[in-house]
């Protein structure tokens, strides 16, 4: 068995109420936790709890770890330039579902016309 498949084997389903400490997100990232010190000092994310080992971080921390992550290997981009990216695709979110909510309140208008 392949170290893939065995991660697959251990994966579960994570909702936006699960809560993961400093070692559970670098364990879950595979990052040091001096890595994710310097996330939190660029503002990337948030931790409740005291600083150190007391952090706590959500699963949007783990998110944006992830796509932190993949935006210094796959791009080169530094921390800063992390956040900035992250900061757009957010934005970016946000106004694809405005949008989308637009349409089907246009959509529901426009039904409702025919009758």
């Amino acid at each position: 068995m392949t170290d893939s498949q065995k991660h697959l084997l251990v994966s579960e389903l994570i909702d936006d109420q699960t809560v993961f400490t400093l070692a559970d997100l670098c364990r879950s990232c595979a990052v040091e936790a001096e890595f994710i010190e310097a996330m939190v000092e660029h503002g990337i994310i948030e931790p409740t709890g005291k600083r150190g080992r007391h952090w706590c971080f959500t699963a949007s921390s783990l998110r944006r770890t992830r796509v932190t992550l993949h935006l210094q290997k796959d791009l080169g981009v530094n921390l800063a330039g992390a956040a900035l990216a992250l900061d757009l695709l957010e934005r970016i979110d946000k106004i694809e579902s405005q949008l989308r909510a637009l349409g089907s309140a246009k959509d529901i208008e426009i039904d409702s016309s025919d009758v």
